[in-house]
């Protein structure tokens, strides 16, 4: 794995953490605006992460072959 790979898979296991222990202690109040947010910048930072690394292999893949 590069460094790319094990910084996404430690900041989505520190983000998960996070989310769990705010999931588990909710009651029965919903999600507040701060879950919510956290998760969204979530999704965000791993789709931003999972873009990056697809582009790398793309443009690495591509320079092999030229």
């Amino acid at each position: 794995m590069n460094a790319l790979t094990m910084t996404a898979l430690t900041l989505m296991s520190a983000l998960t953490g996070r989310l769990r222990a705010a999931w588990t202690d909710r009651g029965d109040r919903g999600a507040s605006t701060l879950e919510l947010v956290i998760l969204i910048l979530g999704l965000i930072t791993v789709a931003t992460l999972l873009v990056a690394t697809l582009t790398a292999a793309v443009r690495s893949r591509t320079d092999q072959i030229n």
